[in-house]
């Protein structure tokens, strides 16, 4: 279909502007009609050049929060939800998010429930988003499911940030180390070495060890760096195969130090999802398997998947959380009390806030400690190759 750019003035006398695909002008200017837009201007557009693998076809959580967000407020405000729709499709400055929103409303004016015309864009809306806006639909109070939808991704979308502070930092440091001492060994040592050469100066082991080092990173450089590129690839490809991801994910876990971050922030999206999902009125069954596909660890998506297994076999959710995997007892705990009082989602709840507050403090902790760790780690490889580098001088010195 043909794409349009119009202009006009809604119900309110505000002007608004946009883009949108249509069979023919006179039926975007009945659909706008119907929205009751005035429309002043229309015009054929036309489409940029795209190339597959560079198009973006994803929906940043920040935007499903924001647009979740401004749609929870919209409903409350007694807004038909078409007309929010076409509120937001204005709005959405990601393309493709834009064009999902397009397409759903598109959806709903043709009779779809707004939980069905999500589930067409899995790529944007997952089963616990399409999964609570289906409750929020049968209960009546769907603007209150997207308030919490909106607060659930806020919340997880802090501790992704979290999360990529404990490990940016490390592999930023011992990159930036790496690279240093491949620059030192290509460009400085060789300087060095046929001062040494001309000289005739005996060479400590040290600093032979760092000249054939120094030989070998100018004689394969292009391969040292062809090398790096390629194991970053390489490691992403296994990672992205089940046994990659299982052997991956495990080692993650093993990690001094970051490996228990990685267990709490995983226990947090766990029972903030389940915690999420419960209080929607979503099903237990139903609601642990959504939840094992948000842990972000595939050992501990088995333990979830395990204790529902357990669960459908008539056990409590607390004991088979306690056969299925290492969980931290506390969490079983907790579970134990909110299955025995009857407020299961609330403890859920106050356990994902209380292991969000524990991500905070190990990862001030962890940063703290590995910062003189790092320093030490950077200046020991820089150190060593500039003493390799002064050891022949000390010994020339001695001869005079």
């Amino acid at each position: 279909m043909p794409l349009y750019a119009w202009k006009g003035t809604n119900r309110y006398g505000d002007e608004v502007q946009g883009e949108r695909m249509a069979a023919s002008q006179d039926e975007l200017l009945r659909t706008l009609q119907k929205e009751q837009i005035t429309v002043s201007s229309v015009a054929h557009k036309r489409r940029g050049i795209t190339i597959p693998f560079l198009k973006r076809e994803k929906v940043k959580l920040k935007e499903l929060a924001i647009y979740s967000r401004q749609l929870s407020v919209l409903i409350d405000a007694e807004l038909p939800l078409i007309q929010s729709l076409n509120i937001l499709t204005e709005q959405t400055r990601n393309k493709y998010f834009k064009g999902v929103i397009a397409q759903i409303r598109e959806d709903v004016e043709a009779g779809s429930s707004l939980n069905q015309a999500k589930r067409k864009h899995p790529k944007a809306f997952d089963d616990l988003y399409c999964n609570l806006i289906a409750s929020g639909e049968q209960s009546g109070s769907l603007d209150i499911m997207l308030r919490r939808l909106s607060e659930f991704i806020e919340k997880i979308v802090r501790l992704r940030s979290k999360v990529r502070q404990a490990m940016i930092y490390p592999a930023a440091i011992v990159s930036f180390a790496i690279l240093v001492a491949i620059f030192l060994l290509w460009k400085v040592i060789p300087i060095f070495a046929s001062i040494f050469q001309e000289l005739g100066a005996a060479l400590p082991f040290l600093t032979v060890i760092v000249m054939k080092l120094s030989n070998f990173t100018q004689n394969y450089i292009v391969f040292i760096f062809a090398g790096m590129i390629a194991s970053v690839f390489l490691f992403r490809y296994f990672r992205n195969t089940p046994r990659g991801r299982l052997a991956t994910d495990r080692a993650f876990l093993r990690i001094p130090l970051i490996g228990k971050i990685l267990e709490k922030v995983a226990v947090s999206r766990i029972t903030r999802t389940l915690s999420t999902l419960l209080s929607g009125g979503v099903s237990m069954l139903e609601s642990l398997r959504i939840t094992s596909s948000t842990a972000g660890n595939v050992i501990l998506e088995g333990w979830v998947m395990e204790s529902r297994r357990l669960v459908a076999e008539g056990k409590s959710l607390t004991d088979g959380l306690r056969e299925a995997g290492s969980f931290p007892f506390m969490m079983t705990q907790m579970v134990s009390v909110g299955e025995a009082t009857g407020t299961l989602d609330e403890m859920l709840s106050k356990l994902a806030d209380f292991y969000d507050e524990e991500v905070d403090a190990s990862v001030a902790s962890m940063l703290s400690i590995l910062e003189p760790v790092m320093l030490i780690f950077v200046g020991g490889i820089v150190g060593s190759l500039v003493v390799s580098m002064y050891l022949p001088i000390f010994s020339l010195l001695q001869q005079f």
